[in-house]
């Protein structure tokens, strides 16, 4: 038979054992974890340097493209600004004229009305 300081090495023992076979079991899934994770990223870097390249060429032709749209940009704006003279240029030109006809008219029709006027009185005067 087995005295008590036997069966509690034996099972301590047993429980080492056991400890022992579960850690292995978890190491093992740990390395093929990482095994796994070395090949994902493996594969992103082999995918990740001409994705890189083409988000480069993509960057490159925007600031291109955003180069011949400031030009156009700058060219709207200066036409832009030769519009609005011209159209200062033409308000001044027709305008002022304008007036001046427009106050002629109306004085040369308030005189006629005025004489019209003053001769109907004076006909009305003499009768």
């Amino acid at each position: 038979m087995l005295t008590a300081g036997e069966v509690a090495g034996l099972i301590a023992a047993t429980g080492w054992v056991v400890l022992v076979c579960v850690l292995a079991m978890v190491l093992v899934k740990l390395a093929r974890l990482l095994t796994e994770t070395t090949k994902a990223v493996s594969d992103l870097n082999d995918r990740l340097a001409p994705l890189l390249d083409d988000v480069s060429v993509t960057v490159n032709e925007t600031n291109r493209q955003l180069v011949v749209v400031e030009a156009i940009a700058k060219d709207v704006k200066q036409v832009s600004g030769h519009a609005a003279k011209l159209s200062a240029i033409t308000q001044t030109v027709f305008t002022g004229p304008l007036i001046k006809v427009s106050a002629l008219g109306y004085g040369v029709r308030r005189a006629i009305e005025a004489r019209r006027t003053g001769t109907a009185r004076r006909a009305g005067r003499a009768r």
